[in-house]
């Protein structure tokens, strides 16, 4: 079950102050990325855990990752979407990002993303988060189509991808790692 629009207190080491998040799930709360949110960023793109599929060199600078919160926040800004901030709603805890940025905005095709902390890896979030995204865009952003890609060297990727319906279609070249990435699609009709 997906709720919109609720606030839920996030307990940060300074302070206690209400966080939006405009999407739930059981166990998942999606907030928006903030420039205070350097911390969060840190955590998830500062772990080579988490990016050795992501980047060609497998690690992101202090400064790459803050480049990547920036561009997160503008995307926001400037298309109302993001890769936005997953938090447990029980304890609070940021476990990483999942949503969509633009792909073929005239074909209503978003590209589809989720990054989670390896700490959360085989626990099933992957799954929530990622239904609750597919859910909120086909719904509340009206898409046609989800587009995704993965690390060939991911095959957890690929079968998450698999398991939420993406359909193979092709390779592509995804500059960030210098690779042609498997590539799905996923349509409203299934």
């Amino acid at each position: 079950m997906v709720l919109i629009n609720k606030y839920i207190n996030v307990k940060r080491e300074e302070d206690t102050y209400m966080r939006e998040y405009f999407l739930k799930t059981e166990r998942l709360g999606f907030s928006i990325w903030h420039s205070d949110d350097v911390k969060y960023a840190n955590s998830l793109w500062g772990d080579e855990n988490v990016t050795k599929f992501i980047v060609a060199n497998g690690k992101m600078s202090v400064e790459e990752v803050q480049n990547r919160l920036d561009r997160e926040i503008d995307m926001y800004r400037q298309h109302n979407i993001q890769y936005w901030p997953v938090f447990l709603l029980q304890t609070n805890e940021h476990v990483g990002c999942c949503g969509v940025r633009p792909y073929n905005i005239q074909g209503k095709t978003l590209e589809f993303g989720i990054h989670l902390k390896r700490h959360y890896w085989g626990k099933g979030i992957a799954q929530e988060a990622s239904q609750a995204v597919i859910d909120y865009s086909f719904t509340n952003l009206e898409v046609s189509s989800l587009f995704a890609g993965h690390n060939p060297k991911n095959r957890d990727s690929a079968k998450l991808l698999n398991k939420l319906g993406f359909k193979y279609t092709h390779d592509e070249l995804y500059k960030p790692t210098g690779l042609q990435h498997p590539s799905y699609l996923l349509t409203k009709e299934g």
